[in-house]
């Protein structure tokens, strides 16, 4: 999976029209809102099938469906079993799903813009992809799929609607009663992703009305935001604070309003993330802020074990996540160390703060760059943040990528259906 990676003022206006309604109508709102039980579903990736199946088998009691992660798209629109689900460990999770009733829906994931054009566009090659993809929801005794097509062209558009209204009537035929699930990008508000004004004649690979019409539901991926949002972004430069998030819970509540235009709130998944990233910062020769480089992802433990190497507490950031800078001890000498860079931070900067706004303020005061590095991931609570959100705004449930053991074992704490 790719995993790619702001009200408007109409949403704003509609916001302020709705204060007409009786409050005793808008407490009601608020409390079903609260109190209708979540969806709690999953993706077990491939690669990590003996952790994630282990875990998720522990917790079957607060998920509602797994989405074993998964199959691909080979060239010619046949299936790959990347995650060989004949394997024991596959086997004995979806036997305790089946006797707890939970849902097993596996993902099938496809990113070749090119093969997913070529063979959605050509009637025959679609019939044949769509007829293979029964065929393993049937011969598996699988409850649905999860159809996650990303890096789409604007052309496919409505080869991809087609493809969703062919492979619905299949899975529903001779009352199958298949579920169709839809793992789709996250989509902004054009005033988050554009400086000024944006450019005419924007087109999307998605049909979001079409989607609406044809999938059980819509899970959005409302993770690795990163530095996507403009808006955001220069909220966090004006605060002379580093900002590259997985998902900002204020970023997150703009997509899911943004979106809920097209999309069925009953329908949609929030997307949650369990992982982080690691960034080379370069502070701009002016100290004015700095220039991103990712480098690679990791599980949580990992940073909670290098902070503890180093000493510093990480930090709950503007994103509501955990993040902190430093300079590795096996950076080259003729670059500024930790305690060199720390020495020139502002007092009360916090540890988790030091080497960053250390190299800022050398880069301010003699125009020298020193990249150091960022961990920011998605701990328990900032988990918790995106559940509650979803209880907030009355969406469908939520999904988390992934569930192999590696997230911070807290997650299942605030995973609550209720």
């Amino acid at each position: 999976m790719n995993r790619n990676t702001l009200i408007s003022a109409t949403l704003l206006a509609v916001f302020a029209s709705s204060t007409v309604l009786p409050a005793t109508t808008l407490a009601a709102t608020a409390k079903k809102a609260s109190t209708t039980p979540l969806e709690i579903s999953g993706w077990i990736p491939y690669w990590r099938t003996e952790a994630g199946t282990k875990d998720a088998k522990a917790h079957l009691s607060q998920l509602t469906e797994v989405n074993p992660f998964g199959y691909t798209v080979k060239l010619d629109g046949s299936l790959h079993d990347a995650m060989r689900i004949g394997g024991s460990d596959w086997k004995s999770l979806i036997k305790e799903a089946k006797k707890k009733r939970v849902r097993v829906v596996p993902t099938i994931m496809w990113s070749d813009t090119n093969s997913i054009h070529s063979i959605l566009s050509d009637p025959k090659k679609r019939a044949t992809h769509v007829a293979g993809i029964v065929k393993m929801v049937k011969d598996n005794n699988f409850d649905g799929v999860d159809i996650d097509y990303e890096g789409k062209l604007a052309e496919t558009r409505p080869y991809y609607t087609l493809f969703l209204k062919e492979l619905s009537e299949e899975l529903s035929k001779k009352k199958a009663n298949k579920w169709l699930m839809c793992t789709i990008e996250a989509r902004m508000p054009l005033e988050s992703r554009y400086v000024g004004t944006p450019p005419p004649g924007i087109e999307y690979a998605n049909d979001l009305p079409e989607i609406n019409k044809y999938c059980d539901r819509v899970r959005i991926m409302t993770y690795d935001q990163q530095t996507a949002d403009v808006r955001l972004n220069k909220e966090a430069r004006a605060a002379g604070e580093f900002y590259a998030p997985v998902a900002d819970k204020k970023w997150v509540e703009w997509v899911i309003e943004y979106m809920a235009k097209d999309i069925d709130k009953k329908k949609m998944v929030i997307g949650i993330a369990t992982y982080g990233y690691i960034y080379q910062l370069m502070p701009h020769t002016d100290g004015s802020g700095y220039t991103y480089t990712k480098l690679e992802a990791f599980n949580p433990g990992y940073a909670v074990e290098l902070a503890k190497q180093y000493g510093i507490t990480p930090t709950r950031n503007r994103a509501g996540e955990l993040s902190f800078t430093y300079v590795p001890k096996e950076q080259t000498a003729l670059l500024p160390t930790q305690s060199a860079l720390a020495a020139l931070a502002p007092r009360g900067t916090t540890s988790a703060n030091l080497a960053a706004a250390g190299a800022i303020a050398l880069a301010k005061s003699k125009a020298r760059q020193a990249p150091v590095q960022m961990l920011w991931w998605s701990d328990a609570s900032a988990i918790g943040d995106k559940v509650d959100l979803a209880r907030k705004l009355g969406v469908k449930g939520v999904a988390v990528f992934k569930i192999d053991g590696g997230s911070d074992p807290k997650m299942w704490d605030v995973l609550k259906k209720k």
